[in-house]
C-alpha cells in the first residue's frame, strides 16, 4: 500500500511532469487561459494516459516481448495513444460539444504530448506491475491536472491584474510557471523525492 501511495505522491507532486520534468509544456501554455479548459484538458489527457498506460502495458509484456519485438516498442505506443486520441476527439464532439471546441486543437495534440509516451514507456522501464502502471497513470494524469488547474487560477487573475504592457500575456505565464516549478522543486525536497 505503502508503494502505491508513493508512486500517487511522485506524479502529484515530487515529479510532477510539467513541473518537474517539462513535459506537456504546449497545452499547459495553451490551455491554461480558463479553469473549465484546463480541467478538460487535464482529464483528457488523464483518461488517455490510463487507458495507453494500461494497454501498453499489456501489448509489451504479452505480445513484444514474447515475440522479441521490443524494437517496436514506441511505434506500438504511438499508434494505440493516436487510436485512444481519436476515440476521445469523437466522444467529446458527440457528448460536450462546447468542452471540444475550447480544447480547439491541442485536444489533437495528446497525440503528441510527451506526458503520455513518456508514462507508458516509463511503466516498462520502471517495471511496474499492471496495478502500479495504473496508479502511476492515474498520478501523472492528476499532476497533470492539478498543474494545469493552478496555472489557470493564476492566469486568470492575473488577466484582471493592472500589469505593464511588456509582461502581459505569454511572458508573465512564463515567469508564473518557472516561480511554480520553484515551488514544487521546494516540496520535493520536503517530501524527500
Amino acid at each position: 500500500m505503502s508503494m502505491f501511495f508513493s508512486i500517487l505522491l511522485s506524479g502529484l507532486i515530487t515529479d510532477n511532469m510539467v513541473m518537474m520534468r517539462t513535459l506537456g509544456i504546449c497545452p499547459f501554455l495553451g490551455v491554461s487561459k480558463k479553469l473549465e479548459s484546463g480541467l478538460g484538458m487535464g482529464l483528457a489527457v488523464t483518461f488517455v494516459l490510463v487507458l495507453a498506460s494500461v494497454v501498453c502495458y499489456v501489448l509489451y509484456y504479452y505480445v513484444l516481448a514474447p515475440l522479441s519485438l521490443v524494437y517496436l516498442q514506441t511505434i506500438v505506443f504511438i499508434l494505440i495513444i493516436a487510436v485512444l486520441v481519436q476515440v476521445l476527439d469523437i466522444v467529446l464532439k458527440k457528448l460536450s460539444p462546447a468542452l471540444y471546441a475550447s480544447l480547439g486543437v491541442y485536444l489533437a495534440l495528446i497525440t503528441t504530448n510527451c506526458v503520455v509516451l513518456f508514462t507508458a514507456n516509463n511503466v516498462i522501464s520502471q517495471g511496474f506491475n499492471i496495478l502500479g502502471a495504473f496508479v502511476n497513470a492515474v498520478a501523472v494524469g492528476l499532476g497533470f491536472t492539478l498543474a494545469l488547474l493552478l496555472m489557470a487560477g493564476i492566469r486568470e487573475r492575473l488577466d484582471r491584474a493592472a500589469l505593464p504592457k511588456s509582461v502581459q500575456g505569454l511572458p508573465i505565464a512564463l515567469i508564473t510557471a518557472g516561480i511554480m516549478a520553484l515551488a514544487f522543486m521546494g516540496l520535493k525536497g520536503l517530501f524527500g523525492g
